[in-house]
């Protein structure tokens, strides 16, 4: 468990990080903040079960992960929840879109969710880099 938490060493993996944690810190508060355009009013309309529960839920965890991530505190850890939060937002919403126009609305409209599925696998793979919590606790000597 210990090499999976290790960080690597590697200085720019800090603007992936900051990318990936800005992103959910700050779209996790905006579930709290307008729940029935980011919340569970969105979770509702796109037909998910248990909305009310499921934005909280979700909205506490992206602010949680993207703080982790922000600091680098089992950011390999904190990265999990948001992948499987993007492939879930991918499926459920861009989906229908590809369906009723296509490849490229399909494209357009979740460019930012590739961006924060594939800097959160980066991280996952990769760890958090140089400065981060993580660095402190859990880099081999």
């Amino acid at each position: 468990m210990k090499s999976f938490l290790s960080p690597t060493n590697e200085k720019s993996t800090l603007l992936i990080r900051m990318m990936v944690g800005v992103v959910f810190f700050s779209e996790g508060w905006q579930k709290f903040l307008f729940p029935a355009l980011r919340g569970a009013g969105r979770f509702e309309k796109i037909g998910l079960p248990n909305p009310e529960f499921l934005g909280y839920f979700v909205g506490g965890m992206e602010i949680l992960c993207g703080l982790f991530i922000l600091v680098g505190l089992l950011t390999r850890l904190a990265a999990i929840p948001t992948l499987i939060i993007m492939i879930v937002a991918i499926a459920s919403t861009k989906t229908q879109v590809y369906a009723e126009g296509g490849f490229w609305p399909a494209m357009h409209g979740s460019r930012t969710d590739w961006a924060m599925l594939l800097g959160s696998l980066f991280l996952i793979l990769k760890g958090s880099g140089r400065w981060a919590l993580d660095q402190v606790l859990f880099s081999r000597k």
